[in-house]
C-alpha cells in the first residue's frame, strides 16, 4: 500500500456472529501499525439476527469512514448470502473471504422467499477471488462455536498489510482475557486455511 492509499475492509453477516469484534481487531491491528483509522457500523436488527455491516478504512490519512461501493480491498463474511448482499462494495480485484455457513431468515423459513442455491463453485463465479473456509466446523473443533468470527479473520488477515504483532496486539485488546488464547488459536488457524486453500 501506498502512502496515498487507503485499505478498505467490509465485514458482513448476522446479529451475534461477532462481526462488530472483528471489525474492531482489525481497526485495533492498523492503529498499532501506526495508520490513521476510521469505522463504521450498520447494526439496526443484529439483537434479531438481521443483517450486519461493518467498515474498517485505514491508511496514511483517512477523511471518511464510509467504504465507497466498489472499492473495498476486502470483505469478509460469516453467511454465504450475506455476502452476495453486499457484493457491490468490492473492487474488481478485491479479495472474498466467506464462511460457508447458512443461516436460514425469516423470510425463507416463513415461505415468503428462497435462500439461494449457492455452493462453493457458484460464489467463485460471483467472487473470483475468493477465500471459502468452514469457519464454523473449525472453531467447534477448538471447542467454541463463537470463535468462527476469528478464524474468519485470520483468513483475511493473510491479504492485508498488517504486521503479526499488531495483529496479536490486537486480539489481547479485544478480547477478554480468559478467551485470548483460545483467539490467538483461532486466528492462526484461519491463517493456515487461507495459505492452502
Amino acid at each position: 500500500m501506498s502512502a496515498k492509499e487507503t485499505t478498505n475492509v467490509v465485514f458482513v453477516g448476522v446479529g451475534g456472529q461477532g462481526i462488530l469484534l472483528a471489525s474492531a481487531i482489525v481497526a485495533t491491528a492498523a492503529l498499532e501499525s501506526g495508520y490513521d483509522v476510521k469505522t463504521n457500523e450498520i447494526h439496526g436488527m443484529a439483537q434479531r439476527g438481521g443483517s450486519v455491516l461493518a467498515q474498517v478504512r485505514y491508511g496514511k490519512k483517512v477523511y471518511s469512514p464510509l467504504v465507497p461501493k466498489g472499492t473495498a480491498t476486502a470483505i469478509a463474511s460469516l453467511e454465504r448470502t450475506e455476502a452476495i448482499r453486499y457484493v457491490d462494495y468490492l473492487a474488481p480485484d478485491g479479495l472474498a473471504v466467506i464462511s460457508d455457513q447458512v443461516i436460514v431468515p425469516v423470510t425463507v423459513s416463513s415461505g415468503a422467499a428462497k435462500y439461494p442455491e449457492l455452493d462453493e463453485s457458484g460464489l467463485r463465479e460471483i467472487f473470483p477471488k475468493l477465500v471459502y473456509v468452514p469457519a464454523v466446523e473449525r472453531a467447534t473443533e477448538l471447542g467454541n462455536v463463537r470463535a468462527a468470527n476469528v478464524i474468519l479473520l485470520g483468513a483475511l488477515s493473510t491479504k492485508l498489510d498488517l504486521t503479526d504483532e499488531a495483529w496479536q496486539d490486537a486480539i489481547k485488546k479485544r478480547v477478554k482475557p480468559a478467551f485470548v488464547d483460545l483467539n490467538l488459536k483461532a486466528f492462526y488457524l484461519g491463517r493456515d486455511l487461507a495459505q492452502n486453500a
